[in-house]
């Protein structure tokens, strides 16, 4: 996509998903302790969701290098049309260090004030896994070191899953949670069903596309000017 002028005045932020396949299929239960990343997605947007930069990485390291584990994959069923988009030219294989090396080029650009993602705790533990794994535990962390990491389930917990109206569409529609005592999801899938009145949408769990479900929500949220927990450490 074009680059668009940065503008210093703005606070920029990367908002990133990924989609993982399990190291052990048999650990049971989802850890990002048992992840390794194959799909690696984020953009740099403004408060509002405007998209500046967009990139869509598949990694070479997991999805070729460990084929027989791909097969184990939540969505395995998705790698024929992988495979398709990438000589079509809409995805591009990258290495996992390729991938690392580019979030840095954008953040250090853009002076990103934070890295957002929908259960954040999720992917930055898979992408610390994948990393150390790649690595031998030489390096550790993936993210650009310094910079925060916000967590828009706990930012649409504050906000947009208090309104009474989202309660009442999670409650005529069924998006409750299987608790004792039930209460509306917050999945970005069901915020976005509720931000665009459609109760049948359905996320397409690869990276970038559900970035760009998880920009409108990190986007609706500041757009309340309400009192939020934002840090995924905090």
């Amino acid at each position: 996509m074009k680059e668009q002028r940065i503008d210093h005045r703005k606070n920029y932020y990367v908002v990133l998903d990924t989609e993982t396949c399990p190291l052990d299929k048999d650990f049971g239960g989802v850890s990002p302790d048992n992840m390794w990343v194959y799909d690696l997605g984020f953009a740099v947007v403004d408060k509002k969701g405007t998209v500046y930069e967009s990139y869509s990485y598949i990694i070479r390291d997991i999805f070729i290098g460990e084929a027989e584990l791909m097969k184990s994959a939540y969505y395995a069923d998705k790698i024929p049309m992988y495979w398709k988009q990438i000589k079509e030219g809409s995805r591009e294989i990258k290495s996992f260090y390729e991938a690392g090396a580019k979030l840095k080029e954008v953040c250090k650009k853009y002076n990103v004030r934070a890295i957002c993602a929908h259960n954040a705790r999720f992917d930055y533990g898979a992408l610390n896994n994948t990393q150390r794994w790649l690595t031998k535990s030489k390096y550790r962390y993936f993210y650009p070191y310094g910079i925060p990491i916000y967590d828009t389930l706990k930012m649409a917990s504050d906000t947009i899953g208090k309104q009474k109206s989202y309660i009442k569409f999670c409650e005529r529609n069924g998006f409750m949670t299987s608790h004792k005592k039930p209460r509306p999801q917050l999945k970005a899938e069901t915020l976005y069903r509720y931000m665009t009145n459609n109760p049948d949408f359905e996320e397409s769990h690869t990276g970038l596309e559900d970035v760009m479900i998880e920009k409108e929500i990190m986007a609706k949220c500041f757009k309340q000017h309400k009192k939020m927990r934002k840090a995924l450490f905090e």
